[in-house]
């Protein structure tokens, strides 16, 4: 099992991970004071559709 499926396990659903995706993001670009925003947009774009429905 990998970790995109553990994660999908742990989530259970497309709401709460991005949810998830979205808090850690912003804590992300709090860190970097919004310095980075555009990679960390992306890594989150990447991580959602690992893990999402959508």
């Amino acid at each position: 099992m990998g970790i995109a499926d553990k994660a999908k396990d742990a989530m259970g659903d497309e709401q709460k991970s991005d949810a998830a995706l979205d808090k850690a993001g912003d804590a992300a670009d709090a860190k970097t004071g919004g310095k980075h925003g555009d990679k960390i947009d992306s890594a989150q774009d990447a991580a959602d559709k690992k893990i999402g429905n959508e």
